[in-house]
C-alpha cells in the first residue's frame, strides 16, 4: 500500500503517464489538506486515512519558508561583522508545566472538590476525577466528599431481565465502595430499584453509622427486616423519605416502633395503607417530629382520609411543617362541647393545596390553627370554601407567604367579592408572597387591598416580591400603582385580566421586566382612566 500525498502536485515515476486527478481525489484534499496531520493511503480501490503522529510543532518548523539568498556584495570585501548565535529551536515536547496539579495541598483539594461535590453530587465527577493522579485519587477518597449520594441502576430496557442485571452490575460496585467511601455517609437516595433494595440496605446498615436521611422513591419489595435493620444499625436516622415506593404498613408500623422515638421528618404516599401509619403516628410514636407530609401518587385516591386534628395535636406537638397535597381529606368531628385541641403552638408551614373542591372550611382551619402564632407559609390553594374573614380570625401576625389561588376549580362557585383588603391590612408588614389567583374579588376591593402596599408608615418599602392576580379584576392603575410601591417586586401574574389591555396579560419574571410593564401601563390609554 503506497502513501499519496495531500498536495495538488504529484510526483510521477520514472516512465509513468500522467493520470488525470479524479472527483474523489479532490476531495480528499479538499477535507485533508498540506499539514492538516492526516495521510491517506490507497490500495487497490479503497482509501484509508491515517493520523499523523508527527508533533505538529515540528512539521510547522519543517515548513518554514527559506530566507532568499543575499545578493553578491560588489566592491571591495566588507569587514565581517560578528554574528549572533543562533538560538535554539524549542524542543516539540516543551508546554505549559503538566505538574500543577501535583503540587496543590491536599486540603486545598479536598475543599475545591468539596464545592464541585455541593452543587453536582459526588457521582460520576469523584469517580472521573480519582483517574487523573495519585494526588486526586488521595482526594476524592476522602469520606466527607461522600456525605450525600443518590444511587440509581440505569434503565436499560424494558424488560425485567435487564434492569435486573443492571442492578446487580451496580450491587458489585457497591460492595467496594460503599466500606471505602461511605463511612461518613449522612443522606442516601435510592430512585428505581426493584429487587436489590435489601442488599444495598444491608450494606448501609454495615458501614454507615451516620446516615440520617434515607428516601426510598420507586422502590419495591421493601420489607419489615429491611427496615427494622436500618433502624438499629443508623441510631441516628431521623428522616425517611418514601414518595412513590411500594412500602407495606407493618413494615413501617415496625420501623416507627423502632426508631419512632428519634424521627425528626416523614415523608408519605397516600394508600389504603396510609391509615394504619396515621394511626402510629396518633399513638405517640413520633413525639419530636417535625414534618410530616402525605400526597397523593400518580394515581390519585379517591378514598378521602379521615384525619383526626385533635388526635395528630397531640401525637404530635413539635409539628412544625404539615402538608396534605392534593388529598381528599375529612377532619373527624368533633363533638358538640368537646374543647379544642392543644393545636401546633410551633407550626410554621400549612399546606392543604389541592386540585379539587376539597371541604376544608373555616372552622376547620380553626382547629389547625387556633394555637399557632409562629405561621409563616399558609398555602389553601383550591380551598374555596376559606373567606377573608375566617382568615383574618387567626393568630398568626407576621405571616410571610399566601396561597389563596384557585385553578380551573372556580366555575360554579360563589366566590366572595370583597375583603381581600383584610388580609393585606393585617399582614401588608410582613408578606412577600401574595396569590389571588381565579378570586372573584372586585376592581374597587382589589384597588383598596393593593393600596395598602403604598402607605407603609416609617418610609420603609413592603417586603412584597411575588404578585400572582391570574384571572382577577384588577385595573391598570391598580398594578401600576403596587408597582411603583414595591420596588422589589420580582414576579407579577397578570395571565386573563379580564380589565387590563392586550399584550400586557401574561406573567412578569425579573425586575426588568416588570418595570417594562409599568412603562407600558403608564403609556397605555387605559390607564387615564
Amino acid at each position: 500500500m503506497a502513501p499519496v500525498s495531500s498536495g495538488r502536485v504529484r510526483r510521477r515515476a520514472p516512465g509513468s503517464k500522467r493520470v488525470a486527478r479524479s472527483a474523489e481525489d479532490w476531495w480528499w484534499d479538499r477535507l485533508a489538506p498540506r499539514g492538516s496531520g492526516y495521510h491517506l493511503l490507497q490500495a487497490d480501490s479503497m482509501l484509508l486515512v491515517m493520523r499523523d503522529w508527527e508533533p505538529t510543532r515540528a512539521r510547522a518548523h519543517r515548513r518554514a519558508p527559506r530566507r532568499a539568498p543575499r545578493p553578491p556584495t560588489r566592491g571591495p570585501t566588507a569587514a565581517p561583522k560578528h554574528k549572533a548565535k543562533p538560538q535554539p529551536e524549542p524542543s516539540p515536547d516543551e508546554g505549559p508545566d503538566s505538574g500543577w496539579g501535583e503540587r496543590i495541598p491536599l486540603e486545598v483539594l479536598v475543599h475545591i472538590f468539596g464545592l464541585l461535590v455541593a452543587a453536582h453530587g459526588p457521582m460520576p465527577f469523584l469517580g472521573r476525577a480519582a483517574r487523573v493522579c495519585r494526588l486526586w485519587h488521595e482526594a476524592t477518597s476522602h469520606p466527607a466528599l461522600w456525605h450525600t449520594v443518590t444511587l440509581s441502576p440505569p434503565l436499560i430496557g424494558r424488560a425485567a431481565k435487564n434492569n435486573l442485571k443492571a442492578e446487580k452490575k451496580l450491587l458489585a460496585s457497591l460492595e467496594w465502595l460503599i466500606p471505602n467511601r461511605f463511612s461518613q455517609l449522612q443522606r442516601l437516595t435510592l430512585i428505581h430499584w426493584k429487587t436489590q433494595v435489601h442488599s444495598v440496605l444491608e450494606l448501609v446498615s454495615k458501614f454507615c453509622p451516620r446516615l440520617t436521611f434515607l428516601k426510598l422513591s420507586d422502590c419495591h419489595n421493601v420489607s419489615a427486616d429491611t427496615l427494622i435493620m436500618l433502624a438499629k444499625a443508623c441510631c441516628q436516622l431521623h428522616s425517611l423519605d418514601l414518595h412513590h415506593s411500594m412500602v407495606e404498613s407493618t413494615a413501617m408500623v415496625y420501623f416507627l416502633e423502632e426508631a419512632g422515638s428519634r424521627m425528626r421528618k416523614l415523608w408519605l404516599t397516600y394508600s389504603s395503607q396510609t391509615t394504619a401509619i396515621l394511626s402510629a403516628l396518633l399513638g405517640s410514636c413520633c413525639p419530636q417530629l417535625q414534618v410530616l407530609e402525605v400526597s397523593t401518587g400518580m394515581n390519585c385516591n379517591s378514598t378521602p382520609l379521615q384525619l383526626p386534628v385533635e388526635a395528630l395535636q397531640k401525637g404530635c406537638p413539635q409539628l412544625q411543617v404539615l402538608r396534605l397535597l392534593n388529598l381528599i381529606w375529612l377532619p373527624k368531628p368533633c363533638g358538640r362541647g368537646v374543647p379544642k385541641g392543644p393545636g401546633f403552638p410551633s407550626l410554621e408551614e400549612l399546606c392543604l393545596a389541592g386540585s379539587t373542591c376539597n371541604f376544608v372550611s373555616n372552622e376547620v382551619l380553626s382547629r389547625l390553627l387556633h394555637c399557632s402564632p409562629k405561621l409563616r407559609l399558609l398555602d389553601l390553594r383550591g380551598c374555596a370554601r376559606i373567606t377573608p374573614t375566617g382568615l383574618c380570625d387567626l393568630p398568626c401576625q407576621e405571616l410571610e407567604q399566601l396561597y389563596l389561588g384557585l385553578y380551573g376549580i372556580s366555575d360554579g362557585l360563589t366566590l366572595a367579592k370583597k375583603g381581600s383588603s383584610l388580609l393585606t391590612q393585617k399582614w401588608y408588614h410582613t408578606l412577600r408572597e401574595l396569590d389571588f389567583s381565579g378570586q372573584g374579588f372586585s376592581e374597587k376591593d382589589l384597588e383598596q387591598a393593593l393600596a395598602v402596599f403604598s402607605g407603609t408608615p416609617g418610609g420603609l418599602h413592603p417586603a412584597l416580591c411575588s404578585l400572582n392576580l391570574r384571572g382577577t379584576r384588577v385595573t391598570p392603575s391598580t398594578v401600576s400603582s403596587v408597582i411603583s410601591s414595591c420596588p422589589g417586586l420580582l414576579y407579577l401574574n397578570l395571565e386573563s385580566c379580564r380589565c387590563l389591555p392586550r399584550g400586557l396579560k401574561r406573567a412578569y419574571r425579573g425586575l426588568e421586566e416588570v418595570q417594562w410593564c409599568l412603562e407600558q401601563l403608564l403609556t397605555s390609554p387605559l390607564s387615564s382612566r
